[in-house]
């Protein structure tokens, strides 16, 4: 009985993060000419512009979760980039989540991703394009080694070298995150032509993806921009401190309680999420 109880308790927790947010309920970008207000994971999006679904350059994966809006600057990137991809023969562009319709804060798996300036891109690179059924249900390919610590070599190609560069040698991209074996791989790839590595930012999970983010756009007034990256490739002692175990006595942080919305969106919000 006592472990029914507890298995009931999860299962409702559960449900309870993963219960739609007010956001969610938005299922219309909101007119007005575009605007990213706010902070990449405290903002929204006024007009923003949905992905063309049909492209011979790319394709847009989970459609079925409407999750493929973005501020105009967004969709030209990804125009942009998917057409030098084709361009190089590399292959086909692979198009995750970007945001919802008024942007704002998902249920779950994203902390940012709300203001229209992010992008989810797999690493993957297929010659043939999917089916529907493929795209519906993608399989990650895991890049990652068991050890977390490199790069599963049978997996690697330069092919995901030449996109990752490609996305940061673009002048609207502040920042890609990956994980950390994956940005290893790349310092080690990389050979004289290093600019665009400081770019590359290593973070937690992102095995089989890139993570995307543009600068803010010149008439996002509201828009909050983070500071540029550091100075450098990236490739020394910081990126080796993802490698190292955790120091005796440390612990994971807490999770925080979400700031307050900025005003626009807070207005927008209690306008539009009926």
């Amino acid at each position: 009985m006592k472990k029914t109880a507890i298995a009931l308790l999860a299962l409702l927790a559960s449900g309870a993060s993963l219960a739609a947010t007010p956001w969610q309920k938005i299922s219309q970008p909101i007119a007005g000419s575009a605007q990213s207000i706010g902070a990449f994971s405290n903002g929204c999006i006024v007009g923003a512009h949905a992905l063309p679904i049909q492209s011979d350059d790319y394709q847009v994966m989970r459609t079925d979760q409407r999750r493929y809006f973005g501020h105009p600057d967004l969709i030209a990137f990804i125009q942009r980039l998917s057409g030098q991809v084709h361009n190089h023969g590399l292959g086909t562009l692979l198009i995750g989540d970007m945001g919802m319709p008024a942007g704002g804060r998902f249920n779950g798996g994203h902390a940012s991703h709300q203001t229209g300036l992010d992008v989810d891109i797999f690493l993957q690179l297929p010659k043939a394009r999917w089916t529907s059924a493929q795209l519906l249900k993608p399989q990650a390919l895991d890049l990652v080694a068991a050890d977390g610590k490199h790069v599963v070599p049978s997996l690697w190609s330069p092919q995901i070298t030449s996109l990752i560069k490609l996305a940061a040698q673009d002048d609207d991209v502040t920042r890609i995150f990956v994980n950390p074996a994956i940005k290893q791989q790349l310092c080690l790839d990389a050979g004289t032509d290093r600019d665009w590595l400081h770019k590359v930012r290593p973070w937690f999970q992102h095995r089989a993806h890139m993570h995307v983010r543009l600068r803010c756009p010149a008439g996002s007034l509201e828009c909050e921009e983070q500071a540029p990256p550091p100075p450098g490739d990236g490739c020394g002692a910081e990126l080796q401190s993802w490698f190292e175990p955790p120091k005796p006595g440390s612990t994971k942080p807490e999770k925080k309680t979400p700031p307050p919305l900025p005003p626009s969106c807070q207005a927008l919000l209690d306008e539009h999420a009926l």
